[in-house]
């Protein structure tokens, strides 16, 4: 399916990474409509205001994107704790799955009926490495991005058959608006890697347009993935020098 012309949905639009693959996608020609909890976007698009993070939003968010009757479902919204998991609020916590699980799990079952009357449609979850290697101190931003991983495929098997593709993308690290001084911290004690937010984009916007089921972006964190699926215990070992550098962040 081709996007120029199409009707796409993308929460999370408002951010630094998500203003890339917003442009991206309008380079490409696609009607594009930006879901988002900020109140105006620094750029010419069409535009939902909702906060995903709690269960009205949600709803409210999903009524509205029902409406649209979208050609192309993109849940890119997210928010990232990153520290001490007994330190992170339980309101904090509960807020960061239904940004970055529960929303799109939601959204996700208010556009299929639509697509599947139209005889088309895509949905597509950008996930991340962290998905499938949970990294210490994000512990609750690797079980939600692991938890949507899961979902995207068995979604996808549910709708073998269909004209739905199911498209999971999982960058790695991006130098963009998660990307917080304390987070540049770990990367720059740890020495992660970490991709400019235009490539990454790049990519998204590319995996989208091909339809492609599983991209996950970075290397050697690709090949851990596969590793990590087979051999847990051996990434653990690999991780445990970084986890103790990274562990000192938080002494004080």
């Amino acid at each position: 399916m081709q996007l120029e012309g199409r009707k796409v949905v993308l929460t999370g639009g408002g951010g630094g990474l998500g203003q890339l693959v917003a442009q991206g996608l309008q380079d490409i020609g696609a009607d594009l409509h930006v879901v988002d909890r900020v109140d105006a976007l620094p750029f010419d698009a069409k535009f939902l205001k909702a906060d995903l993070g709690d269960e009205r939003g949600i709803a409210d968010a999903s009524a509205a994107v029902v409406a649209l009757k979208p050609d192309v479902l993109i849940n890119l919204a997210g928010v990232q704790y990153f520290g001490p998991f007994e330190r992170q609020a339980a309101a904090q916590i509960a807020s960061g799955y239904m940004v970055n699980l529960i929303a799109p799990v939601l959204l996700s079952r208010a556009v299929i009926p639509g697509m599947r009357e139209r005889g088309h449609g895509q949905i597509v979850n950008i996930g991340s490495v962290f998905g499938s290697i949970g990294f210490a101190h994000f512990v609750t931003y690797s079980s939600a991005k692991s938890g949507l991983r899961t979902f995207s495929e068995a979604l996808r098997r549910e709708l073998n058959g269909t004209d739905i593709a199911v498209t999971y993308i999982a960058p790695r690290a991006v130098r963009a608006g998660l990307s917080t001084p304390e987070i540049m911290r770990y990367a720059a004690v740890t020495k992660m890697n970490m991709d400019p937010p235009q490539a990454t984009a790049a990519r998204i916007v590319q995996a989208i347009a091909k339809r492609r089921k599983d991209v996950f972006i970075g290397f050697p964190e690709s090949f851990f993935v596969r590793v990590n699926g087979v051999l847990p215990r051996l990434v653990d070992t690999a991780l445990a020098p970084n986890d103790r550098k990274a562990a000192t962040l938080f002494e004080s």
